[in-house]
C-alpha cells in the first residue's frame, strides 16, 4: 500500500485508513485484531479513533491491542476530541460540542490513558464549536503540540474559511497538517471551497465515509436488509444517499465494477484515491470480512474513461461564488 505526505508536512500515511467507529460497539476486541493484522500485512498504518466513538470504548479496544498485540511504533493514531455524551434533560442520550481549551485537552488526556500510549501523531477538532473561539481552539492545539502529546493536529468536518483562519494561528510554529472530512463519489460538496482551501494552505485531506455511508458497496440497491445497520441505528445516517441523485451514481459504479470485473466498493474507493490531495480514505468496517474487500481498492487503477464517466455522473452543483 502507497505511503502518502498529509499536505506538506512531514506526516506520512497509508493510502487506505483503518476507520474503528464500530469498535467496541459492534466490532469486539476478537474481530478488531483480526481487522488491525490484516491491515498491517496489506501496508497500512493510519487508524483513526474519537474519543467519542463507542463512549470511548473504541480506544479502549486500541489499548487493549497496543498492550501486546500490536507495536505502537506500527500505527500512526490519529483520534479527534470535541464532542461528549450528556443525558438529556428528558433521560435519553445527547451530544454536547465542546471545542474549548479546557475540553480539548481534557479530552486528549483521557484519550492517552485509554490506548495506553503518551501520545497521537494526529489530534483533531472533532467538528465547529460556535460557542468557542477559533482563538481559543487553536491554543490548545498548540499545547497539544509543545507538550509532547500531539504530534501533528488538524480539523475534521470544517467549513474552509475556518480552516483558513486556524492554519493563519497556528503558524509558523506548529502549524494545520490535516483535515478530515466526509467525501465520496456521493458526498463532493469539499470541492466547492474546503478543498481549494487546503491545497493552498498545504493542508492534507482525509477521506471519512469514502463508501457513501456504504451505499457505494451496492449493498442497499435492491433493497435494505432488515438485519443491517441502515436499517436499524445508522437509518438516518444512510438514508439520504438511497434516492434521488444518488441512485444515479451507485449504478455507474455498479456498472464500472461489472466491466472491470471487480467489486463496486473497490471502484468508489479507487476513485476517491485518485483524486488530488488525498493523503488518506478512511475505511470503516463491521468485520474482518468486509475490511478485507476495501484493502484490495489499493491494487486498481481505473481506465481514464471510467474515472471520467463517474466524475460526470457524479458532479456536484456549483454556485456562486465559487464558480468564479
Amino acid at each position: 500500500m502507497e505511503r502518502r505526505r498529509v499536505g506538506r508536512s512531514g506526516l506520512r500515511v497509508s493510502e487506505l485508513g483503518l476507520g474503528t467507529m464500530t469498535w467496541g460497539r459492534d466490532t469486539d476486541e476478537i474481530d478488531a485484531a483480526e481487522q488491525v493484522r490484516d491491515f498491517l500485512d496489506a501496508g497500512g498504518t493510519l487508524v483513526d479513533t474519537a474519543a467519542s466513538y463507542a463512549d470511548g470504548d473504541s480506544e479502549r479496544v486500541i489499548g487493549t491491542l497496543l498492550g501486546g498485540k500490536v507495536a505502537r511504533s506500527e500505527l500512526v493514531l490519529a483520534t479527534k476530541a470535541g464532542i461528549r455524551s450528556e443525558s438529556r434533560p428528558d433521560g435519553g442520550p445527547g451530544r454536547v460540542v465542546d471545542a474549548s481549551r479546557g475540553a480539548l485537552l481534557d479530552s486528549l488526556d483521557e484519550s492517552l490513558v485509554r490506548m495506553g500510549t503518551d501520545h497521537v501523531d494526529l489530534f483533531l477538532v472533532a467538528c465547529p464549536d460556535p460557542n468557542t473561539s477559533l482563538e481559543e481552539t487553536c491554543n490548545a492545539l498548540r499545547i497539544a503540540v509543545t507538550s509532547g502529546r500531539a504530534r501533528y493536529v488538524g480539523l475534521s468536518n470544517h467549513p474552509g474559511w475556518a480552516t483558513a483562519r486556524v492554519a493563519t494561528l497556528l503558524e509558523p510554529d506548529v502549524g494545520l497538517a490535516a483535515v478530515e472530512l466526509e467525501y465520496s463519489l456521493l458526498q463532493r460538496g469539499v470541492e466547492r471551497d474546503v478543498i481549494p482551501a487546503t491545497d493552498a494552505l498545504g493542508a492534507g485531506l482525509l477521506a471519512w465515509s469514502p463508501l457513501g455511508r456504504g451505499v457505494l458497496t451496492g449493498k442497499y440497491r435492491r433493497a435494505i436488509p432488515g438485519d443491517s445497520r441502515a436499517a436499524g441505528s445508522l437509518a438516518g445516517f444512510v438514508q439520504p444517499y438511497l434516492e434521488g441523485p444518488a441512485s444515479a451514481v451507485v449504478e455507474a459504479v455498479a456498472t464500472a465494477a461489472e466491466g472491470l470485473g471487480r467489486a463496486a466498493g473497490e471502484v468508489a474507493l479507487a476513485w476517491l484515491l485518485e483524486r488530488e490531495g488525498i493523503a488518506s480514505a478512511i475505511v470503516g468496517a463491521r468485520t474482518p470480512t468486509q475490511l478485507r474487500s476495501s484493502l484490495t481498492a489499493a491494487t486498481l487503477e481505473l481506465p481514464y474513461e471510467v474515472h471520467a464517466a463517474l466524475d460526470d455522473v457524479s458532479a456536484p452543483d456549483i454556485g456562486y461564488p465559487e464558480r468564479w
